[in-house]
């Protein structure tokens, strides 16, 4: 079966999460502790991975056959959801990264997508006031 082609913004949204997320390590890495940047390492490359994953699942699942449809979702949420869990278990549990830039890290997709409606409305609107 063809390979649907990537939605411009879909590739925007990757390529500006690993900018936003380099962005935020170097400035933990000059202005904070390494523990705080690896917090921020390790929550940015689960988000991203995550999103990406999320990203594949639904693309894979929507070229299959309907009836199935609901089903495999659901189950490559649960597999998703529980590798998530278990790693940032073993990430808090462990000790190894500071929760604050973990938690930090885990919020460049979330900060990624805001900003880059928020960058789109401005610029929406721009274009129409001329």
């Amino acid at each position: 079966m063809k390979r649907i082609e990537k939605d411009p913004l879909q590739k925007r949204l990757e390529i500006t999460n690993w900018i936003l997320l380099a962005l935020l390590i170097a400035g933990s890495l000059l202005l904070f502790s390494a523990r705080f940047s690896l917090g921020i390492i390790l929550g940015g490359m689960i988000s991203v991975v995550n999103f990406h994953w999320l990203y594949n699942n639904l693309l894979s699942v929507f070229e299959g056959e309907l009836n199935r449809l609901r089903s495999a979702i659901m189950r490559r949420y649960f597999i998703r959801l529980a590798v998530t869990a278990v790693s940032l278990f073993g990430i808090i549990a462990g000790d190894i990264a500071d929760v604050i830039g973990l938690v930090i890290g885990l919020s460049v997709v979330v900060l990624n997508i805001v900003l880059t409606t928020v960058l789109t409305l401005c610029h929406n609107n721009r274009v129409e006031e001329l």
